[in-house]
């Protein structure tokens, strides 16, 4: 029984890597380029991981996607045309700075510089209520 239950895990690992290795081009060349080009977009359902990080299923869909451009001749730069014309900017890692993207770039700048501020104006009326209490 035992014996049978490895053998079974055995069989999925092997099954799993050959899966893995089936949708890979086989060109070295090309499949270099497909995982440049798969670390250049955002997984759609993750986030915060590129297409080449993430296990979603979406995410294995657009590789295959990616490698069948490239296997078509496409370039990369059609190539990413064709994704962003699809699911917008959002699918770039490195969104372009442009005026519908500036929250994107900025946000985080603006958020911090308010906290910051706020956190300056509570200390210095602390700092006025104990000079006030204690003179």
């Amino acid at each position: 029984m035992m014996r049978a239950f490895f053998f079974a895990i055995f069989a999925a690992f092997i099954t799993t890597a050959a899966l893995a290795d089936a949708d890979r081009l086989s060109n070295p060349a090309q499949e270099a380029r497909a995982v440049q080009l798969q670390k250049q977009f955002r997984c759609l359902v993750c986030q915060g991981e590129s297409l080449d990080e993430s296990n979603a299923q979406l995410a294995a869909d657009l590789r295959r996607l990616i490698r069948a451009k490239i296997a078509a001749g496409q370039s990369d730069q059609q190539i990413e045309s064709y994704l962003v014309s699809r699911y917008g900017d959002f699918i770039l890692m490195k969104p372009p700075l442009e005026p519908g993207t500036w929250l994107l770039w900025f946000g985080p700048f603006a958020v911090l510089l308010l906290g910051g501020g706020i956190a300056a104006m509570v200390v210095i009326k602390a700092r006025k209520r104990a000079c006030a209490e204690n003179p």
